[in-house]
């Protein structure tokens, strides 16, 4: 791991591997989203299209 600091800010330089580790990591530690049934889907979907059809 390399440190550098370019116009006052400090940057971390990690090898691939390691970096790809980091993110596998970080996404296994993230919840999932709840996902939603059709009807809810389509209800979500429809009041999202109002509201936007309503800003213009």
């Amino acid at each position: 791991m390399t440190h550098l600091e370019i116009d006052k800010k400090k940057y971390v330089l990690v090898p691939e591997k390691e970096f790809q580790a980091l993110q596998k990591m970080a996404a296994l530690k993230t919840k999932p989203q709840k996902l939603l049934s059709i009807v809810q889907a389509r209800a979500y979907s429809k009041k999202l299209i109002h509201k936007w059809a309503g800003e213009k």
